[in-house]
């Protein structure tokens, strides 16, 4: 068969690969948070998709033309013409484009009636040794394997296109940095009177202050020395003392009193932070500061002295 029957296959393929080649490298859009290694996979996976494409034509019209070169040797048989060889008589059966091809540069087998050209001296009890070339296909694999190594090297250690191993690992340190702390984000709204702990760190602390003098210092006053609500600054407590009942308190509010629920408003992890500058404030004195009002309150339930109850007001 003629290799001419198939240059308009040929065409129509190299058309459809370059539009698609167009497609796969001119993004609609230009987005600089692309990354570079994605775009290298995509490309050499279209490439690869593409060769696989091509080897599959070549299977399909390698096959046809042995199933033709195999009727014409039935027929020759039939009608007693002979077939004296490739390329010669009237029935002569000239190899295809893609045959030719793929005998060059991926099979290249030495015929079985000129093997005694390579067969070595050495005999084994009648095994002899062939001293034939590598497979061109391996030889291929091989050079292809190189090119790319050559080119992973300048991308990514020479030329500067792509992270190298340092940089990939610090990339992928501050990767796992922001899942951290979108997972402690998390944990930090999981928060509940049942699990929550005094903060002691002074930025934390600080970050309570502003939260309550921006929300609880209207009703507390800016010092917690109380208001219209209760002084903060003394020990004693109308809903409890420590850590977990000033929580509840922030989160459920007093509505009979006038004191809001301020989960609505506030974050478990700044309900927490709040409740966590409110024990600062125990022990300071303040000027004008509230009469005490609640109870005195110990921590791990410790009862208080029959004389230490003040008179709650409002």
């Amino acid at each position: 068969m003629k290799s001419k029957k198939y240059l308009p296959t040929l065409l129509l393929l190299l058309i459809s690969l370059s539009t698609l080649w167009g497609q796969a490298t001119t993004p609609a859009a230009p987005d600089p948070k692309v990354d570079d290694f994605n775009q290298i996979m995509s490309t050499a996976f279209l490439i690869i998709s593409a060769l696989l494409f091509v080897i599959v034509i070549a299977v399909v019209v390698r096959t046809n033309g042995m199933l033709t070169r195999h009727l014409i040797r039935v027929e020759s048989e039939k009608h007693g013409i002979p077939i004296a060889g490739e390329g010669a008589g009237p029935f002569a059966i000239e190899d295809d484009f893609f045959t030719r091809l793929r005998k060059k540069y991926w099979e290249d087998p030495v015929p079985q009636e000129r093997e005694g050209d390579i067969t070595l001296d050495h005999n084994y009890d009648g095994i002899k040794e062939l001293d034939n070339h590598l497979p061109p296909w391996w030889v291929n694999m091989f050079v292809l394997t190189v090119i790319w190594a050559v080119g992973y090297m300048w991308y990514y250690h020479f030329g500067g296109g792509g992270p190298d191993q340092t940089e990939e690992y610090k990339q992928e340190v501050e990767t796992a940095k922001k899942e951290i702390a979108v997972a402690l984000a998390g944990k930090a709204d999981a928060i509940d009177e049942s699990n929550v702990t005094a903060l002691t760190d002074a930025g934390v602390i600080g970050e309570g202050e502003l939260i309550f003098k921006n929300s609880c210092a209207a009703c507390h006053g800016m010092k917690g020395e109380g208001t219209v609500g209760p002084n903060f600054t003394d020990e004693y407590w109308i809903h409890g003392g420590g850590i977990k009942n000033i929580f509840k308190t922030i989160k459920y509010g007093v509505p009979d009193k006038g004191m809001i629920a301020w989960s609505s408003q506030l974050k478990p992890a700044d309900m927490q932070k709040v409740a966590s500058y409110i024990l600062t404030l125990q022990g300071t004195n303040p000027p004008n500061p509230k009469a005490p009002q609640g109870e005195i309150w110990k921590e791990e339930g410790t009862t208080a002295p029959a004389d230490t109850t003040a008179t709650e007001k409002g």
